[in-house]
Parts: structure tokens; sequence; C-alpha cells
């Protein structure tokens, strides 16, 4: 995914002064040589003519820049100094007392460098700030408004042609050629990577669109989602087509006409919500319905939690401790639980899963043991060695149980 390095940036320059060209230099911390960067495309229009010189206050060097090489050369992506962001007026501990409060926590609109681009060698690197002191240049040249919106359909077009990269989608298959049965536990394995990549690249596109005023268009282009972007269209012209005045039925006739061929809404229950759901049943999964395993996970990752009382960040062991511990939870409440209701997932598909869950365990494990060995708290000692132990036995049951279903 990108590559954001913006904490280990001790100064940098960006010059847009030759029309076309966007060129540059990023000193990192820790690092001996700057980065060399060789861009096709400009900047927005208030860089754009420019030579735009910044210095961070804080550097601090970190993982984040292992692997960039100096050569950056490839296409530029947005690169401005006003790009809009929502930032916490508060520390994040003043933001997580009230959250837990449920008071409304105050944000502010600020104006935030920005510097995006495509290496050919790195992929997608991104600096953003709002704590970085500027200089900028006289503009040498001036971009217009045309040239501008030009420039950053370009960008959307990069971001676009990167995700692809990233997605991977398989190639579509030739009809009829959909194998017959159950897929085993190798194809649901490079199922669930694909959905893997397709989330991360979500999010990833998510976190760069979201305070967008166009974000659904620019959301579904970036992400190849093209039939996404039809029924936008054909929402935004049955709009236009429409008085809203009436009442509220205009608003479920047209997502009606989007996502619903026949625009009706017969596929669901008022009372008891989905069809599919089993009346006998009432909601899917219960605690009543908990496969014991899932019921373990979800016990050892509440009692991380607790323990810790906070993490230290993405990459931290603490981080990678809860967020492991929580993903097996999910998982295998995901392919276990809710079998009394009759849910009963492919055999491959839980195979898969179990054995996802066998290698978060043994990084939690691994962050776990890291967080033994740094601390001196005899009480903290004693509750890492009772997370090791539990996450031991978690770990047998899933190998048993993935040797029952091998067997059946």
């Amino acid at each position: 995914m990108a590559w954001r390095i913006d904490q280990a940036v001790v100064r940098g320059e960006i010059d847009n002064t030759v029309e076309g060209r966007t060129t540059g230099r990023i000193w990192l911390a820790g690092v001996a040589a700057p980065l060399q960067l060789s861009l096709d495309g400009d900047c927005w229009r208030d860089l754009a003519g420019t030579r735009l010189r910044f210095d961070n206050p804080a550097p601090r060097p970190g993982p984040e820049t292992v692997g960039l090489t100096v050569d950056q050369s490839g296409v530029i992506g947005d690169m401005t100094a006003s790009r809009k962001c929502k930032l916490l007026r508060v520390s994040d501990e003043e933001a997580q007392a009230l959250c837990r409060e449920q008071k409304e926590i105050p944000y502010e609109w600020r104006n935030t460098l920005y510097l995006e681009w495509f290496s050919e060698c790195n992929g997608r690197v991104v600096i953003e700030s709002s704590t970085f002191t500027l200089t900028i240049s006289a503009h040498e040249w001036e971009l217009d408004e045309d040239a501008e919106a030009a420039q950053k359909l370009a960008n959307l077009n990069a971001m676009r042609d990167f995700m692809t990269l990233v997605i991977q989608r398989s190639d579509a298959e030739e009809p009829g050629a959909e194998p017959a049965g159950e897929l085993d536990e190798f194809a649901w394995e490079e199922r669930l990577k694909e959905s893997d990549r397709l989330t991360e690249a979500y999010q990833e596109v998510l976190e760069k669109y979201l305070d967008d005023e166009d974000s659904e268009r620019k959301e579904a282009f970036v992400m190849g989602w093209d039939g996404l972007l039809d029924a936008l269209a054909e929402r935004d012209e049955a709009a236009e087509d429409r008085d809203f005045d009436d009442d509220d039925d205009d608003d479920d006739l047209l997502l009606g006409n989007i996502f619903d061929d026949e625009g009706d809404d017969d596929d669901f229950d008022d009372e008891d919500g989905f069809d599919e759901f089993d009346d006998d049943c009432g909601i899917p999964f219960d605690e009543s319905d908990s496969h014991p395993l899932q019921v373990s996970a979800q016990a050892l990752a509440i009692r991380a939690v607790d323990l810790l009382e906070r993490d230290d960040g993405p990459g931290s062991p603490s981080y990678l401790l809860i967020t492991n511990l929580l993903q097996v939870s999910g998982k295998l409440a995901s392919v276990l639980n809710g079998q009394g209701c009759g849910y009963h997932p492919e055999t491959g598909f839980v195979l898969a899963v179990l054995k996802r869950c066998l290698n978060w365990l043994n990084e939690a494990l691994g962050a776990c043991q890291e967080l033994h060995e740094a601390t001196r708290d005899p009480a903290m000692l004693v509750g890492f060695s009772h997370l090791q132990a539990a996450a031991f036995q978690i770990r047998d049951g899933i190998v048993e149980l993935r040797r029952n279903l091998k067997q059946t």
C-alpha cells in the first residue's frame, strides 16, 4: 500500500517551475541520501509554477522509510498546500475520554500539505502534515482552472492504475467455468487473499477521498466499480427529473431504480428483517449458539485489552497482540457460530479461515513474547504468561478442528 513518510521527513523542496515537470529532494531522518523526485505532471494551482520548501519541526526516524529507493521517478499525484482536512482540536487522550462519555469531539478544518506521487520503484508515496513550516516562492507561471481540472483527472487515473495493481483481480471466468461442487481449502485461500487486497485498497481509497465533495464517484472510479458509476449517473439523471418536494416516496423509488430493476422491496420483511433469516431462530448468531473455541478466543482478546488498557500505535507489540487476537475472535465467529440456525459454510472455506487464524495467533504470540521480555512488572509478567498459555490452547484447538474437518 502507500508509503506514508511524513513523520520521518526532516526537510524537503518541490520545484514545479517547469510546466509539465515536477522535481524535488526530500531528506529523511536516519537516511543519508535525500530522495530525488523526477515526476511527470504539475502540482495543483497553489503550487504550480513555484518552488516549495518545507521543514518538519519534529522529525522522527521509523521503519516506514525502509525500502524506499533514492530514485523516485514516476508520475505526480495530488500535490497541494491547501488540502482541507478535518483535524482534532484536542489530544488523542482527551478525544478518547470524550468518546467514552458520549460527548461531541471538537474538530477544525485546516489547510494541510499533501504531497503524493507514484514511483516506478515503490508505488504510491504520500507526505501529509499540517505542522510543517512552508515557504512558497512567487509563481513563475500560472495553471488555469481547466488545466488544473485536467491534471486532477490525470491524478485520478494514476490512482486507479495503482489500485488495479494492488487489487490484482482474477480474470473473469468463462460462462460455465464455475467449478462444480464445493471449493477446496486452497481455492478459498486464494479468494480470501483477493478479498484482503480489496479491503486494504478500499480503506486506502476511503482515507484519501473521505472529505472530498465528490467522494462517491472518485472512490467508485478508482476502485474500478464501473457498475456503481453507472448507478450514480442514473441516480443523478433521475434526480433532475423529479420533484423532491412531494414526499419521501420519491427517495424510495429512486433507490429502487438504482439497486433493483423492478423497483420493489418484496425481498424485505417489515417485521422480521431479511427473508433468509430463520423465523425459528430469530437472530442468526447469538451467545447460545457460539462455538466454545470462539468463546475462548473472544475472552482472550478481552483479557488482552484489559491487561494493556491501550496500545502504542500501529506496528507496536501491544497493537499487534490486540488486533491479531480480535481478528481470530471475529473470524472464528464468522465460520463456527450459528450452526444451530442452519448456517453451514463450505468445509474448504472453514479450513482456509482456520489456517489464517493460526497465522494471526502466531503473530499474537510473538508480540506477547516481546511484551513479556520488555516488562519488569510482576503482575504484567503473570498476565502475559496467562495470555500465552490461553493462546496456545486455542491454537491447539484450531489444529485439532482442522484435522477433524479434513477427515470428514
